[in-house]
């Protein structure tokens, strides 16, 4: 049984990631935290004695994770009954492993737990829509060309798929979200 008191006690705040991270990544955690916008539909669905905890496994060096996890690290900046640490993957193998997507070690994952530190649920690695374009066009597209159109893809949504797709996860439904973003073409 994973111990998420433990865990949540250990882990970095959002700020002490972004600090600790590789100089060459650091930037663009940096300037993606600073221009993330959190809508007024995604604060309002988080009530302020939600008691919610977000626990993001992420590294420095993964692009879902920068396009990601900063915009949830502004939701619980934004947000009072929401909190939000950050474990590295590498650091933690065996909590990574409960977690897969099609038995790859993907991230980010986010885990969110309750006021007594029990799993509600996980979200990642990317929007579910995002996911399904990857998942079906990796084969037969290059990376040259993929992950340009996942970048465009997430600059297109804005985070908006991310954070109605957490917030659900977490038992936080927002009432009037709106329409995630066509997958990339």
């Amino acid at each position: 049984m994973t111990d998420f008191e433990r865990l949540w006690a250990d882990a970095l705040t959002f700020s002490a990631f972004v600090d600790a991270s590789d100089v060459k990544h650091r930037g663009l955690w940096e300037g993606i935290h600073k221009i993330a916008r959190v809508p007024a539909w995604a604060i309002a669905a988080v009530p302020p004695g939600a008691g919610r905890r977000l626990l993001v496994i992420a590294e420095d060096w993964c692009g879902d994770a920068s396009n990601t996890v900063p915009l949830i690290a502004r939701l619980a900046e934004a947000a009072p009954g929401l909190e939000l640490r950050v474990v590295l993957r590498d650091q933690h193998p065996d909590l990574m492993d409960r977690y897969l997507t099609n038995s790859s070690r993907s991230i980010p994952i986010v885990i969110a737990l309750n006021d007594q530190g029990r799993q509600i649920g996980h979200w990642g690695p990317r929007p579910a829509v995002l996911q399904a374009w990857v998942m079906a066009n990796r084969a037969t597209t290059p990376k040259a060309e993929l992950y340009p159109k996942v970048r465009q893809w997430y600059a297109r949504d804005r985070g908006e798929s991310t954070l109605r797709e957490v917030l659900a996860m977490a038992g936080l439904p927002a009432t009037q979200a709106p329409e995630a973003a066509a997958a990339p073409v």
